[in-house]
């Protein structure tokens, strides 16, 4: 039977407590995990079940927890979990995004339901796009990828007191043009129809001012609209696998990045 003295006692709390610190910061700003129905308690017991399985391969550190060293260490590993759960959150918010500017065009951007998730109100084409992409992220195992990518990030960028390379925040910021542009490319054939058809509706007005465009107008891009995102759809899942596995491959880069001082 092995016995733990006092001595040991300060070094096994530091060697699981660095780490603990950068799975909460992954688990509060990661998708899926922010979402406000989920308790803080399953949140803090998730990150220590995670923590004492990764912490057993860990090599020790003899960081002293109530010093300027320690506080030092416990921001890195702050920032260290935050960034990885922001770039991961700009996935969704890609597809946020392209609900927005649909539903803009649509005419649809006056309808916002509120956001359990994130706490404030979401137009309703977003929050569609938004639950499904919930649904494929975990289809397609993004939670284990998280996990998984979580796990190389203690190898890569290991508890220590060396100062974190600069480049890692400016590597996120381009990161963060990611949003624009696959939200952008899954919003525009829907978009470029729209537009098609108001170009279309202020040609008829020009040409028949008798004829009351905005009674026809609103239903008639509503309807187009809805089909559009309906045969949009059959290439959803394809297109969010896609740009999942560039936001974790852009993810292991910038985990790189971390690693060189």
């Amino acid at each position: 039977m092995q016995s733990l003295s006092l001595d040991a006692l300060p070094l096994l709390i530091s060697h699981y407590f660095w780490p603990l610190i950068r799975v909460l910061a992954l688990l509060s700003s990661a998708p899926v995990f922010t979402d406000k129905a989920i308790a803080s308690r399953v949140k803090i017991g998730l990150a220590a079940i995670i923590t004492l399985l990764l912490g057993q391969n860990l090599p020790d550190n003899a960081i002293p927890l109530i010093s300027v060293m320690g506080l030092w260490v416990g921001c890195q590993q702050l920032l260290i979990g935050v960034a990885m759960g922001l770039t991961i959150q700009l996935l969704f918010v890609a597809v946020r995004y392209a609900g927005e500017i649909i539903g803009l065009q649509m005419g649809l951007s006056f309808a916002t339901f509120y956001d359990p998730a994130g706490g404030g109100n979401m137009p309703v084409l977003a929050r569609i796009l938004n639950l499904l992409a919930i649904l494929l992220f975990l289809l397609f195992n993004g939670h284990l990828l998280m996990l998984e990518v979580l796990a190389e990030s203690f190898q890569l960028v290991p508890i220590s007191t060396a100062p974190l390379n600069r480049d890692v925040f400016n590597a996120i910021a381009n990161t963060g043009s990611l949003v624009f542009q696959f939200g952008i490319a899954l919003g525009l054939p829907v978009v470029t129809l729209l537009l098609a058809i108001n170009m279309t509706l202020g040609i008829l007005n020009r040409l028949t001012p008798q004829l009351s465009i905005f009674v026809v107008g609103f239903p008639l891009t509503l309807s187009v609209g809805m089909l559009a995102i309906l045969l949009v759809m059959n290439n959803f899942a394809p297109f969010f696998y896609r740009v999942m596995e560039m936001v974790f491959t852009r993810l292991s880069q910038i985990m790189l990045l971390f690693s060189q001082s």
